[in-house]
């Protein structure tokens, strides 16, 4: 913020001063001749980059004022003003007098064109779509101006009515400006009695891992039940049916439906309790975790 305030940012890699003799002879030329001077001289030309030189300086509180409405980012002050003047530069050498318009006028709009390019493609963390993107930076732009304009600090209805959108993509361009800061898994967290970090607080065991580790084991001798035995089973567990109901469904008893059923299940507990017993031979099996797990249920279920 000083750095801005006092204008002293230099130009990132500009070559030593030129010779003062020179600076002297065109200090006294408007704009448009200094900018004839850049459109016609050789580009290795020291009086083309004595008359840039100048041109930059008289410009830095257009630079400045481009600048402002990003104070608030995480970004230094002094690299946004860097590339502020990347965006004067590049205004200073396309500058065409046919536009029939000041330089000032015509380099707002390609220093503040530089600035969101810098942050729209280098400052993401995180995949953020364009759209979303642009809106971030007009949010901010639109804060500045309208605090001005207030004289307070806008609210979100204030901001949402001025650049026309609705207060859902707002909010969402609030949270995607969160990508600016990310944090580190590794990041002490402050206050803790001893080392905690993040990561050690983040995330919780997922209580369907259990369910899809058992549905695993299941699934590997599912086919080598018959048709029809399958058949009850998903009709039982899956459909919620009662035996009578199945049996009705199939046309058979229902004593039939349960002596298949508890045949099904018996010859899924064995060859799931077989697998828990390879598994312990062979190393870890999480499939076998699973399926140890489930065998206590299909004990109860073929008991029922």
């Amino acid at each position: 913020m000083a750095a801005i305030a006092s204008g002293t940012v230099p130009v990132r890699g500009s070559a030593a001063p030129l010779d003062g003799m020179l600076k002297k002879d065109l200090a006294g030329l408007d704009d448009r001749e200094l900018l004839d001077i850049v459109r016609l001289s050789p580009r290795a030309s020291e009086r083309r980059a004595a008359a840039c030189e100048l041109l930059v300086s008289r410009h830095q509180g257009l630079v400045r004022s481009c600048v402002r409405p990003y104070l608030r980012s995480p970004e230094p002050a002094q690299d946004l003003m860097q590339v502020g003047y990347v965006g004067l530069l590049k205004a200073i050498g396309n500058f065409d007098p046919a536009a029939g318009c000041s330089l000032a006028t015509y380099a707002r709009p390609c220093i503040s064109g530089e600035l969101k390019r810098h942050f729209r493609d280098k400052r993401w963390q995180v995949r953020v779509n364009r759209p979303v993107q642009e809106l971030v930076l007009e949010v901010r732009e639109a804060t500045w101006r309208l605090a001005q304009e207030l004289g307070r600090t806008p609210g979100e209805t204030d901001i949402a009515r001025h650049l026309g959108v609705s207060g859902d993509d707002l909010r969402q361009a609030r949270r995607a400006e969160q990508a600016f800061w990310p944090h580190s898994l590794d990041a002490p967290l402050a206050g803790q009695p001893s080392m905690i970090l993040l990561a050690d607080v983040l995330g919780e065991e997922d209580p369907r891992m259990e369910h899809i580790l058992g549905m695993q084991a299941v699934a590997t001798h599912w086919d080598e039940l018959p048709a029809r035995e399958r058949e009850i089973l998903r009709m039982d567990f899956r459909g919620g049916m009662t035996q009578a109901q199945i049996g009705q469904r199939l046309h058979i008893s229902q004593m039939q439906v349960s002596r298949l059923r508890a045949h099904a299940l018996g010859h899924l507990r064995s060859r799931l309790l077989d697998l828990e017993g390879t598994s312990a031979a062979n190393g870890p099996c999480v499939v076998a975790a699973g399926a140890n797990r489930l065998c206590g249920r299909l004990a109860g279920m073929g008991a029922g």
